[in-house]
């Protein structure tokens, strides 16, 4: 219970209130517009920027660690795909869209905050590594298999520049990219850069959680709440159960584990609305899901705190 106090409540109260704010009106639906727009594409870029920027890329980079998150999550994506379709029926476009939800952890948002409270900033190395690659792996994997159904045996020649304009249009993966680049080629950037840089990320965090309660606002629950409970249990359940089964097979280190599976926890991100809306596809579902698990998500959390070592 304790966990679930000082780990977890603080977390979910700054959102509450973004949520409450919206809900009576006190922030306006332009404000949150701006404020997510500020978070997505400066304030947290700026964080992931400095972070890749600084790591130490030969220790964080564990193949056990990323194979036991990727595994998972890909699994989680053929499973939603599947389940979708033959359980619920939906047409494969839209159980594509699906898939999605339960493929992609709001691995910034809830993932930062969550695991920094509980185990401490310096346990956050191993959560940069999942992120660095979250984005192009997610985004990848959804659009490669979305543009083949969609094919349906015609020419797949635009998939590379589908794929690249997706990829390089997204800040987050920019600015990944270029932090990767100051650290492999040991750039020593101006210390009031690293200044300015730093500023920005005070605000990302506590700002972004804000203005998601803002935006779950807009969710109402509605639709089939049978595939969104079936996602949920996917995207909570048994992407972090594959996760931790691996990491323990791999043997990866203490602080890699706890990163690994409780960014495995973490419900569907604002993402899987935003790849449901690019196709028009399942958009209802994907939007329910995102507020529905975000709650649920509250208590298994805390169960996953309390496995875990």
């Amino acid at each position: 219970m304790q966990a679930l106090i000082d780990v977890i409540l603080p977390v979910f109260l700054v959102i509450g209130a973004g949520y409450v704010a919206v809900w009576r009106e006190l922030f306006s639906d332009s404000s949150v517009d701006g404020l997510m727009l500020f978070t997505q594409n400066f304030a947290i870029p700026c964080l992931l920027f400095g972070a890749i920027a600084r790591l130490d890329l030969l220790s964080t980079f564990d193949p056990g660690l990323l194979v036991s998150f990727y595994v998972g999550a890909a699994a989680c994506f053929g499973l939603g795909v599947w389940g979708a379709r033959v359980l619920f029926g939906r047409p494969l476009e839209h159980s594509v869209a699906i898939g999605f939800c339960c493929l992609f952890s709001n691995s910034v948002l809830l993932g930062l905050p969550i695991t920094e409270r509980a185990f401490g900033p310096e346990a956050l190395a191993s959560n940069y590594a999942i992120v660095a690659i979250h984005a192009p792996f997610c985004y990848g994997l959804g659009i490669l298999t979305m543009e083949v159904v969609r094919a349906r045996g015609e020419s797949l020649a635009s998939l590379p520049t589908k794929l690249g304009r997706a990829m390089f249009r997204n800040a987050l993966v920019i600015a990944i990219a270029l932090g990767f680049l100051v650290n492999l080629m040991s750039l020593s950037l101006p210390t009031p850069i690293w200044d300015a840089v730093d500023l920005m990320v005070r605000a990302a965090l506590p700002a972004a959680l804000f203005g998601l309660g803002g935006v779950l606002y807009r969710y109402r629950p509605e639709g089939d709440l049978r595939i969104v409970a079936f996602i949920a249990v996917l995207a909570l359940v048994v992407h972090p159960a594959i996760t931790a089964s691996l990491a323990t097979y791999f043997s990866i280190s203490t602080d890699a584990f706890r990163s690994a599976v409780l960014t495995a926890a973490m419900a569907p991100g604002i993402n899987s609305y935003l790849f449901a809306n690019m196709y028009g596809v399942s958009k209802r579902v994907a939007a329910t899901t995102v507020l529905i698990a975000t709650a649920c998500s509250i208590i298994t959390i805390w169960l996953w705190l309390h496995i875990i070592p």
